[in-house]
């Protein structure tokens, strides 16, 4: 199963935010979108960075609450890890696995297309298993 395919059932959309906006806000919106990282984008609509709950969580063991009034942009992962639409599940969780990373922005033509999530991974790759069994189910009881 690609990204592509993944994207086309759960739906491209991508939250975002500024550079200046505060960790406090970033924190807001992850909360509100029950989602667990905000994609950081500059005026142009280009991806600036990332900034995940454990982003977040890092920098306040780190810093205290005073973080939360800071800008985004002093705690955003600016070097982006991403995949593409035509990326397999398999290539996602070795990605996400090797590089300990839970969210990829998903890129097509230098353009920012989507979000995948290992939970969303881990859904599709579940409702494959699934399917297989039942193909095989029939298929032994078709041959019997």
């Amino acid at each position: 199963m690609s990204v592509a395919h993944i994207l086309s059932v759960k739906g491209r959309t991508i939250v975002s935010a500024k550079p200046g906006d505060t960790v406090e806000k970033i924190v807001q919106l992850l909360a509100e979108m029950r989602i667990g990282a905000v994609v950081i984008t500059n005026p142009k609509g280009e991806m600036a960075g990332i900034v995940s709950e454990r982003d977040v969580v890092r920098h306040m063991a780190n810093h205290g609450a005073a973080i939360l009034a800071k800008p985004v942009e002093t705690i955003m992962t600016q070097k982006v890890l991403t995949c593409s639409v035509e990326d397999s599940e398999q290539e996602l969780m070795a990605l996400m696995t090797t590089h300990r990373v839970r969210h990829l922005p998903v890129v097509k033509e230098n353009k920012l297309v989507g979000m995948i999530s290992i939970g969303d991974v881990v859904k599709y790759r579940i409702e494959a298993i699934e399917r297989e069994a039942e193909d095989m189910k029939a298929y032994i009881a078709s041959a019997g």
